[in-house]
């Protein structure tokens, strides 16, 4: 296994497909997942432009082929957090292939985000986890995250 900054544009294609792939996975228990065709290119677009300027972008490998991803970004939070928590890294993408799964690609993953985070000075890094999707939750717990905000919505 390996963990590497991503190669562009050579990793595109691989990235892409990590893209959808977590649209569909995601789409299993939360409906409102895009799977349109332009979906993917539209989100590399952005992601592509924020890593450039405040982020990066890591791939995870196995026999020299791509088999997972992560996004991480630096973030200002919000004025009523303490300044030494206040600018803090975030994880805004992480996906491993269902084949590679389970063999700590995605821990290595973390990590990778971890320590870019600590060597830009921050002390504070964040994931989003969907409700539903438990596994994903119990990973990054295990790896020392805990609950801290709880997002409720309401369809009108």
């Amino acid at each position: 296994m390996t963990i590497r900054a991503a190669r562009l544009p050579d990793d595109e294609p691989a990235i892409l497909s990590f893209i959808l792939g977590l649209q569909k996975f995601e789409k299993d228990f939360e409906a409102n997942r895009r799977l349109d065709p332009t979906f993917a290119t539209e989100h590399w677009a952005d992601v592509s432009s924020q890593a450039a300027a405040r982020g990066a972008l890591f791939v995870a490998e196995s026999g020299g082929k791509a088999v997972g991803w992560a996004f991480v970004v630096e973030e200002p939070g919000d004025l009523f957090v303490e300044n030494r928590e206040r600018r803090h890294g975030f994880v805004a993408e992480l996906f491993v292939e269902a084949p590679a799964r389970g063999q700590g690609h995605g821990r290595a993953l973390i990590a990778a985000c971890e320590d870019w985070t600590r060597l830009r000075g921050m002390t504070v890094l964040i994931v989003g986890v969907l409700t539903g999707n438990d596994k994903a939750a119990a990973v990054y717990q295990r790896e020392g995250f805990a609950p801290y905000n709880l997002f409720l919505r309401k369809y009108l």
